[in-house]
């Protein structure tokens, strides 16, 4: 089986591809697990901040969820920010993992903010809603080096990411069997 860690910034896609790719799979008969940290961040995560270490924390606890669906031989679209390479790196030492990296500019990303997460985050200072280490405004998000696919999200329509994902997933599986 196969883990995909996606990367990229708040609003760059994650979700709504690892949604339309879990479609396209499951219609083909794969079993697919989306491990949102979204989702997460509301239960095993819950007890944890914004802080590097905090973060680093959230991702590898759902790494250690997702291998438990790998052993189940279910296909894991691991769908968080996850802004740190050596944390990457850490988790794509497994055979099983490939990165995928979602790029999309940071002026495209505040024209669409649809949670309306970058207008908190570039509130002035002294405003009571300014959201403080937002990953890419106030805080670090490290471009990754060595992800195994790249989907242009501000210059490729969702159909069309989400085939090259499901393609790409789909050639990966047949190579690690």
């Amino acid at each position: 089986m196969i883990l995909i860690q996606f990367t990229g910034l708040s609003g760059s896609g994650k979700t709504t591809l690892a949604e339309n790719v879990s479609i396209l799979l499951t219609e083909n008969g794969y079993q697919v697990k989306i491990v949102d940290g979204d989702v997460y961040r509301k239960t095993i995560c819950k007890d944890l901040g914004f802080s590097k270490e905090d973060r680093c924390e959230n991702v590898r606890r759902l790494f250690n969820v997702s291998q438990d669906f790998i052993k189940s031989k279910v296909i894991v679209l691991m769908s968080v920010i996850n802004p740190y390479q050596e944390l990457r790196n850490e988790i794509g030492k497994y055979k099983f993992v490939r990165t995928v990296y979602l790029d999309c500019s940071l002026n495209n990303l505040i024209k669409r903010d649809p949670k309306g997460l970058y207008k908190k985050a570039l509130l002035p200072d002294n405003d009571i809603n300014k959201i403080r280490k937002f990953t890419g405004i106030s805080d670090v998000y490290e471009k990754p080096d060595n992800a195994d696919l790249i989907l242009k999200t501000d210059f490729e329509t969702v159909s069309v990411s989400t085939q090259k994902l499901y393609h790409f997933i789909l050639n990966n599986l047949s190579e690690l069997q």
